[in-house]
């Protein structure tokens, strides 16, 4: 895992690659280098960060250059030996063992049509002396981000955002539809940047520069293709073996020349994962979280430590306790900093801290049960919706009358919240609204009318592009199936927009590297050819997923109620931010610039103290979202227009 950057006929190249590169020196604190090379009446720049996970030695040093080829390349291979073998079998001789020289000669015999071939993930540029084209690409699933900056025929690209604002100077403007779209998601989808100019290359795509500065684009993954090809196994009646291919997956995952460890919450996802890994790696480590006894009881949050020790003591896992405090919010301008894009889920604070305390251990590699609740339908959502189509057939007036009386329930005294009211309040938001409407509105923040409060009036049509732009995704596929329909929109939008994005940020802040079994290509393809009914059972969300990790984990782990890996927003809010929420509705710069409007603000944080409504979520985005857009105007001449 490392940190890529590079330029292409830009002005000043080897000065801007170098602050590129320093820029993402956290992503790889065990060696940097960089490439050179003359391009039309410019150069080519490369450079790397280098983290050493496999092939410690030089001979897995980048840039790497062979026979005319240069790469720059983050991320693994779990295919490698395969790919290693085929190639070795064609005459190709290898100087080390590292996955970048099997990807380099993968390269230079299949060109673009290796990319398909690769399972892993991963981010590269790679420069073809001969032709001087440089081709950038990203992995199938979004797992590893590549931004990219194009100014007249030039290019620069890099790993994180705020390497090219550094190397622009902070000439880069903030795009306020990307801060709209953040206000309704609480994250910046991948479709947009918050940065004007810069853009992320789409997952399963490449592009491709050319010396007189003409690009070519191309897709060699759809998500949406291997989700109907799914659609009709499943109508084949070929269910595939879960079980095998989720042991198989983390399988691969574990291989490395250092320590590998494990996130253990307690919940299904990272038990599973760490029980398979334990098999294959006995006395493995795992890095679980835990908050205040107070706070915990304030937000009725279920005991997830309790199953994180049993699970660790049935395996014999080496289990670290970090306990998440109210000072970790002194975190919150440097995780901004960090996430490079306003995102407001408390869960980054949580992977940055565990992946500190795991590379203070000397742990340089996690893996990370994210991935399993969007393709295997686990969130509360996606059940949520199912009930909401038979809430439809009550009666209106019953409807109406339950709407009434839930709304005039707290979600909240002064000692303590209450869970079932604010999930009953989250329910009826959405339950009678169609389809596509209602599935967004059941995990975004705000809908259309609310959101248009809260804004400066002259954004009412970025609004309707954000909301346009999210039913359009959703309906883009010919699934039949409803359940699949919302694990597809989760898969292509929620997972590499929020989860994907904080934590591949959150853990290389750390210097460390997290890995997804679940958010694998083979994986993907067998989630995809579960039918809805097999997913959700009952009132069992990921019923496949739990049936196949009953062959190691005890029922009471793999059926226990789902897990929170997220934070006590409502003790937080109420106790240790207030002031600092005051603060940014009376004086923040989102109020003072006419992007938030104070008296919208304001009502949200009465009705939240009151109890009344919990806005705990949206206020705590709201101060991600301040310190991010400080820092991202602040002395640099940035600004919005």
């Amino acid at each position: 895992m490392c940190g890529i950057a590079g330029t292409y006929r830009w002005p000043d190249g080897k000065v801007v690659a170098d602050r590129l590169t320093d820029t993402l020196a956290h992503r790889g604190p065990d060696g940097a280098g960089r490439y050179s090379h003359s391009v039309g009446d410019g150069d080519v720049q490369l450079g790397h960060r280098r983290l050493a996970i496999i092939d410690l030695s030089e001979t897995g040093a980048q840039p790497m250059v062979s026979d005319g080829l240069a790469l720059t390349y983050n991320g693994e291979l779990y295919n490698a030996p395969e790919l290693r073998a085929e190639l070795a079998a064609s005459g190709v001789r290898f100087r080390g063992t590292s996955d970048t020289e099997v990807l380099l000669e993968a390269w230079r015999r299949w060109g673009t049509d290796c990319l398909p071939r690769l399972r892993g993930m991963f981010a590269l540029g790679i420069f073809d002396e001969r032709t001087g084209d440089l081709v950038l690409a990203r992995d199938q699933l979004g797992i590893k981000p590549l931004f990219v900056l194009r100014r007249g025929g030039g290019l620069v690209f890099a790993s994180e955002l705020k390497a090219l604002a550094a190397a622009t100077g902070g000439s880069l403007q903030v795009d306020e539809a990307a801060l709209v779209a953040s206000l309704l998601y609480y994250w910046v989808p991948d479709s947009r940047c918050a940065l004007r100019e810069a853009e992320k290359l789409p997952p399963g795509s490449w592009l491709r520069i050319r010396p007189d500065g003409q690009v070519q684009r191309g897709s060699y993954w759809n998500l949406r293709e291997v989700a109907a090809e799914g659609q009709e196994r499943a109508r084949g009646g070929e269910l595939p073996d879960v079980a095998a291919i989720v042991e198989e997956s983390t399988r691969r995952h574990l291989m490395s020349d250092v320590p590998v460890a494990t996130f253990l919450s307690g919940g299904l996802d990272s038990s599973y994962l760490t029980a398979l890994a334990a098999r294959d790696r006995p006395g493995i480590s795992a890095y679980t979280i835990g908050f205040r006894a107070e706070d915990a009881k304030f937000e009725a949050m279920p005991d997830d430590l309790r199953y994180a020790r049993q699970v660790a003591e049935q395996f014999g896992v080496d289990l670290h306790e970090i306990e998440i405090a109210p000072n970790v919010l002194d975190l919150l301008p440097q995780m901004t900093h960090h996430l490079d894009e306003p995102i407001g889920d408390p869960a980054a604070i949580n992977t940055f801290l565990i992946c500190e305390a795991a590379r203070e251990a000397g742990v340089k590699v996690m893996l990370s049960g994210m991935g399993a609740d969007e393709l295997f339908a686990g969130y509360r959502k996606h059940l949520a919706n199912l009930i909401a189509l038979r809430y439809q057939r009550v009666p209106r007036p019953l409807r109406r009358g339950l709407s009434r009386a839930v709304d005039r329930l707290p979600v909240a005294t002064a000692r303590r919240g209450y869970r079932s009211v604010r999930f009953a309040k989250r329910f009826l938001s959405f339950a009678d609204l169609p389809e596509e409407t209602a599935f967004r509105r059941s995990y975004t923040m705000y809908d259309q009318d609310e959101l248009l409060a809260l804004i400066n009036p002259d954004l009412a049509p970025t609004v309707d592009d954000v909301l346009t732009e999210h039913a359009d995704i959703y309906q883009d596929n010919d699934l039949d199936d409803f359940v699949n329909r919302m694990c597809l929109g989760d898969a292509r939008m929620f997972l590499p927009g929020l989860n994907l994005a904080y934590t591949d940020r959150s853990s290389m802040a750390a210097s460390t590297e997290v890995r997804v079994p679940y958010v694998d290509v083979e994986v993907v393809k067998a989630a995809f050819a579960v039918p809805g009914d097999r997913k959700i059972v009952g009132r069992q969300g990921k019923a496949v997923l739990k049936e196949a990790a009953t062959s190691i984990l005890p029922k009471e782990i793999v059926y226990r109620p789902k897990g929170l890996f997220s934070a006590p927003l409502r003790a937080w809010m109420s106790r240790d931010l207030a002031p600092l929420v005051r603060e940014v509705v009376n004086d923040g710069v989102l109020v003072s610039s006419g992007f938030l409007r104070r008296d919208a603000l304001a009502r949200m944080v009465a009705e939240d103290a009151a109890g009344q409504r919990d806005f705990s979520k949206h206020l705590w985005h709201v101060l991600t979202l301040e310190y991010w857009y400080r820092g991202a105007t602040s002395g640099s001449g940035r600004s919005t227009r």
